[in-house]
């Protein structure tokens, strides 16, 4: 029986804050973390609004020089990073950097930087180019830097799978420490994609919500009247232990990663599996992995994305996984309140699981006003609910069919 994997440190930079505490305050009080783009001119565009985060100093974790020369969605991953060090303490030496990972995922991975440089190659020409361009955009880059930032010489790669790359990324080094290749893990994802070809990509294949008169009311997963994601940034990372190191060393451990599980829905490039057959076959993957049974599960963290295909789709899967039993189930869109934060959406909403866990509180789907009979389960609206959590489950179902689940439970 492979050795326990558990999670010793947290830490985050997004909408909601630049803190795991902050950022679960504000989540489980139905706070919403949207507002008009500030990135750039939208003025004109349909779609104005986005979750951006805010007050964001990268000067903090990095000197200024450093962090001219790191795309946005890199300097995230470094402020992440520093915080679940610093909450886990770990200590990262010599003798032992060669049994640490790092694995931070990106979907996409330096789009200002890449936006910025094909402008400056139109307009000034080639030889303008930044010589950081390469660095600043490659998805790895976020990974690259922390590890050279903090000396770790373990394995070091992006995941990228869409919006499971966070959930893919964390995935894959549970099964590293399982395997014995290494004995901690820096794992989560990051991104920054909030740039004009960002959003105008996203609109164009008819994604995002228009809503921009309701900022205060959007986006609306599980809603009969949901019509599209808004748009996220930030980073989480998790530090991912085997529990003898973990233990060896005296650690706070915060819970266990108990499974993981990836599936392809081989269906389309964008729309997911209308029948959900592919997310429900991950949820009980994930399930047999970490040997827990149905009625066990308290608590699902949705992919909610607010889009109408997405929504049905999930709830099709958790019913076709779950049967009667998804009826009881609390299932929450932190998406709400946070957007869409592209790959690195479930490396965060893996960091609410465990709050929920070690909390006993589940955060709310926010601006949830109007049932659909299509998606009749128990979004826990607008308001978090206090419920004893030992098993949580966070679900991560990307663009082409990528569908990746990961199972938190109670550490004993």
């Amino acid at each position: 029986m492979s050795e326990k994997i558990v999670i010793t440190g947290m830490g985050t930079v997004n909408p909601l804050g630049l803190s795991v505490t902050e950022s679960w305050q504000n989540v489980t009080a139905g706070k919403s973390g949207v507002g008009p783009i500030t990135h750039f001119d939208a003025s004109g565009w349909q779609v104005q609004m986005a979750a951006e985060v805010k007050g964001f100093d990268p000067a903090k974790f990095m000197d200024g020089k450093e962090a001219r020369r790191r795309d946005r969605f890199e300097q995230f991953a470094v402020a992440a990073a520093n915080e679940a060090i610093a909450a886990s303490g770990l200590d990262i030496r010599e003798d032992n950097a060669g049994r640490i990972g790092v694995i931070i995922s990106a979907a996409i991975g330096g789009m200002t930087s890449m936006q910025e440089n094909i402008f400056t190659l139109k307009e000034d020409g080639p030889r303008r180019v930044s010589p950081f361009f390469i660095p600043m955009m490659m998805p790895n880059g976020a990974s690259g830097l922390v590890a050279i930032d903090y000396g770790i010489k373990g394995p070091s790669f992006s995941v990228a799978s869409a919006c499971a790359s966070g959930s893919d990324g964390i995935g894959m080094a549970w099964m590293m420490l399982r395997a014995g290749m290494i004995d901690a893990a820096l794992a989560g994802a990051t991104e920054a994609t909030i740039a004009q070809i960002g959003v105008a990509a996203f609109d164009r294949i008819q994604a995002m919500c228009r809503r921009n008169d309701q900022m205060d009311r959007v986006p609306q997963p599980f809603d009969r009247n949901r019509d599209g994601l808004v748009m996220g940034e930030g980073a989480a990372v998790l530090v991912l232990e085997t529990e003898s190191h973990a233990k060896a060393r005296g650690a706070n451990i915060l819970a266990e990663l108990a499974g993981y599980a990836s599936t392809a829905d081989a269906f389309h490039v964008t729309a997911p599996d209308e029948n959900g057959r592919g997310g429900a076959a991950a949820i009980r993957q994930a399930l047999d992995s970490a040997g827990v049974a149905l009625d066990e599960v308290d608590y699902i963290n949705a992919h909610g994305t607010a889009t109408p295909l997405n929504d049905l789709s999930e709830t099709k899967a958790v019913k076709a996984a779950f049967g009667e039993q998804a009826y009881r189930i609390p299932i929450s869109s932190t998406k709400s309140m946070t957007g869409h934060m592209m790959g690195a959406t479930g490396a965060l909403e893996a960091v609410f699981c465990v709050n929920a866990v070690r909390e006993g509180l589940i955060p709310p789907t926010a601006h949830y006003q109007t049932p659909d009979p299509d998606c009749d389960l128990d979004y826990v609206p607008n308001k978090a609910r206090e419920k004893k959590v030992k098993v949580a489950i966070s679900n991560a179902f990307g663009f082409g069919g990528h569908n990746a689940v990961l199972v938190i439970r109670e550490y004993r």
